[in-house]
């Protein structure tokens, strides 16, 4: 299990929410995208079909219909109604069932960097879940050690 954080330092949820799911689907992979606010998810919902044609992200949001066929499903919820293995945590909220996935995104602001420390250390109790840190500082993304 890898959870990956990253520090929304330049970028919004929904700017970087299609770039995750670009590289998701490129990997085979389905995702959910998490998120409390129904506003995230509407703008998120915006950002993914207005990604580039050569792009395109087919997905759906959780409540309207055929919920198990979206490659990318938007949701209140952390139960993958998709059947998704990663999950996107786009509101910067640590939910337990992302252990359940392969791979984790927990996207965070400044304001949530404390926050994410003890979601971080907080996942030290748990063995086999590899952490990384991207941060995007200059302009691109990079892990930091």
């Amino acid at each position: 299990m890898r959870v990956d954080f990253y520090l929304l330092s330049r970028d919004p949820a929904e700017k970087v929410v299609p770039q995750l799911a670009a590289a998701t689907r490129k990997a085979g992979e389905r995702l959910l995208v998490v998120g409390q606010d129904s506003e995230l998810l509407a703008k998120v919902d915006r950002a993914l079909w207005e990604a580039k044609p050569e792009a395109f992200l087919a997905h759906g949001v959780m409540g309207e219909g055929h919920e198990e066929r979206q490659p990318i499903l938007l949701s209140q919820s952390s139960d993958a109604a998709n059947g998704a293995r990663y999950v996107v945590l786009a509101d910067g909220l640590w939910r337990e069932e992302a252990l359940g996935y392969d791979r984790a995104f927990l996207l965070f602001s400044e304001e949530q960097r404390q926050d994410a420390r003890g979601y971080w250390r907080q996942l030290d109790q748990h063995q086999g879940v590899e952490r990384n840190f991207w941060s995007q500082e200059s302009g691109r993304w990079a892990q930091v050690a």
